[in-house]
């Protein structure tokens, strides 16, 4: 049950990222209209032009400063979700335990089962499900900043550093740029898990490509959106799930509990000497 649960939770999800980034490729402008375009998307592009004007007219450092501003807005979901994520984690060879103690699949060891890891969750203070929550909340809202971009003209037209926002990065710099910072956030967290499989290692690797080839075929605006985006991503992941802190905590506790252990067979082999005398 809890398998379907997770991939419902993930349809819906991907049903909200289709339906929003599909709802319209058209120009926003001050006559856009709708809940979308009318009040969210020009909003956002609004906003991006207020700062780029604040900023010397420079729509890249308006994207940048928008960007990160957005970035920090959901920090406290995405301090959620990753507190959450990581205690899961750590739970994980737990969760294996009690599947492998019930491991038959009929009705009673199963209901066993489900009660015995909702107990492991509830000591742990985790719950499987919570991180879907901030996914659901920063996603329209990501989006609506990729679209703010997309679909505003004027953010297109402007030049910074040696780019035309409304061109491909002749030089490539800003996809290699997010491909990078995309391979280094995914491979922290990755790092940070104290099992590896090969989904994990397999999106490890694939994602930054994807990243590099949609980058070099969209216009530097956009691109350097992915940048800066995905440069929060890796600080906030090094802050957050710090995989060199986490795994000398983890290698701690374990050295902690072999120390428990052999002072505990010391004791007991004590007590079986004094015994015999």
């Amino acid at each position: 049950m809890k398998k379907y649960r997770k991939i419902l939770a993930m349809l819906a999800v991907l049903a909200i990222v289709l339906v929003l980034s599909g709802c319209s490729n058209t120009p926003i402008t001050d006559k856009s209209t709708g809940f979308w375009d009318g009040l969210i998307i020009l909003n956002f592009s609004r906003a991006i032009i207020w700062l780029s004007n604040l900023f010397g007219h420079s729509y890249g450092l308006g994207i940048i400063v928008f960007t990160l501003i957005i970035r920090v807005i959901i920090l406290p979901l995405m301090i959620f979700q990753t507190r959450n994520m990581v205690a899961m984690q750590e739970v994980q060879p737990q969760m294996k335990a009690l599947q492998k103690k019930y491991s038959s699949r009929d009705m009673e060891t199963q209901q066993k089962l489900q009660a015995e890891m909702k107990k492991l969750y509830a000591k742990h203070g985790v719950h499987p499900m919570a991180s879907m929550l901030p996914m659901l909340v920063q996603l329209p809202i990501l989006i609506a900043l990729y679209q703010a971009i997309w679909r505003t003209q004027v953010l297109k037209s402007g030049s910074f550093l040696w780019l035309q926002l409304g061109s491909k990065d002749p030089y490539y710099v800003l996809p290699i740029l997010a491909a990078l910072f995309t391979f280094a956030s995914s491979w922290l967290a990755m790092k940070s898990q104290p099992e590896q499989n090969g989904m994990t290692t397999s999106m490890t690797y694939l994602m930054p490509v994807i990243i590099l080839i949609t980058a070099i075929n969209v216009p530097s605006a956009l691109s350097l959106y992915w940048v800066i985006s995905n440069a929060f991503q890796v600080g906030q992941t090094l802050l957050l799930q710090n995989p060199f802190k986490i795994n000398r905590e983890r290698e701690a506790k374990k050295q902690a509990e072999r120390d428990r252990k052999r002072t505990l067979e010391k004791a007991r082999k004590r007590a079986i000497r004094n015994h015999k005398r």
